[in-house]
């Protein structure tokens, strides 16, 4: 199978798509063109030589409140920053046909690196941040690194440490 990433386009398959999590299936079949319309969120797909969507994420801009994140972090930004730039990967999920296959891994590698890419040179933003859907998401995120914030429920990953990592 030849797999590739890109942005959402009407040419793609998203009807057969399932990764048997209703919001997440709901998103892609309902309202991810609407928010790339909008310019809410850009939607990134993987998908096969005829369209067919094997996965998809979604980023955006946000600003974090510097309260819920851990103190030593906090403290390495300047106090009048009440938020501080971030990336948000709204959500991320793998169809059910290709579940076990690495792609997950795969689009979260794709989604760290241009995030991280954007944030050298383009748009500031501090970090990653997730708002894990259940606890198996919250396994899957914390496997590569992401930081539960627990007051939030939210994960982050610094940039500082996916710099480390590149």
């Amino acid at each position: 199978m030849n797999l590739s990433i890109s942005p959402l386009h009407p040419s793609h398959n998203k009807k057969d798509f399932s990764c048997g999590k209703k919001l997440l299936d709901d998103y892609l079949h309902l309202q991810a063109k609407q928010d790339v319309k909008k310019m809410l969120a850009v939607c990134f797909v993987l998908n096969d030589e005829i369209g067919n969507i094997k996965g998809y994420y979604t980023l955006s801009n946000t600003g974090i409140s510097r309260d819920i994140l851990p103190v030593e972090l906090a403290n390495k930004f300047p106090k009048s920053y009440t938020n501080l730039p971030a990336t948000l990967l709204g959500r991320l999920a793998v169809d059910k046909s290709v579940i076990g296959k690495g792609y997950g891994e795969f689009l979260l590698m794709d989604a760290i690196t241009k995030c991280f890419e954007v944030s050298k040179s383009e748009i500031g933003s501090i970090a990653i941040f997730v708002d894990p859907i259940d606890k198996q998401a919250i396994q899957f995120y914390e496997k590569y690194g992401f930081i539960l914030l627990p007051d939030s429920g939210k994960m982050f990953l610094a940039m500082k440490t996916i710099s480390e990592l590149f």
